[in-house]
């Protein structure tokens, strides 16, 4: 299925997007990113502040491609929509939706769920994640990035 078929299954909304947006949302990823190496942070913490940053990834790309998520599955579709817009492997879309489900128990039902393993494989999968859509945006959409990003 595509985005233009998502779209009018109502999971996707058209969008403009500019340079300001990627450059904004990328830096949130970039100061995630940094954020989630503080020492003494707690695991679940880590993992939710690094899956932050990949989601901030998945995002500017949906945007570059002419879309946002709508509000219902939100994170779940535009995690998804990676396969579409990056054409990341389903190997990493279903990493990157397992630690979804795993951040919102950790945010919404009890704490302490998240191994130093995951955490740590959460930050690296989010590393990851930010290096591909980088060259991504350098290889797709240089237009809309700003120095280099």
């Amino acid at each position: 299925m595509s985005l233009s078929e998502w779209a009018r299954n109502g999971w996707l909304v058209e969008h403009r997007t500019s340079r300001q947006e990627i450059a904004d949302l990328l830096g949130v990823a970039d100061r995630d990113l940094h954020d989630c190496a503080v020492k003494d942070l707690s695991e679940d913490w880590q993992l939710a502040i690094a899956y932050n940053a990949a989601l901030q990834c998945a995002t500017a790309a949906l945007a570059a491609c002419g879309y946002r998520a709508s509000r219902e599955a939100h994170h779940y579709r535009v995690l998804q929509s990676l396969a579409h817009t990056t054409g990341a492997e389903a190997k990493l879309v279903a990493q990157l939706d397992a630690f979804r489900k795993k951040r919102n128990v950790g945010d919404y039902e009890r704490a302490g769920l998240v191994s130093e393993k995951e955490a740590q494989e959460m930050v690296a999968l989010a590393r990851q994640l930010r290096k591909q859509v980088g060259d991504w945006f350098r290889a797709n959409h240089p237009e809309l990035l700003a120095g280099g990003s």
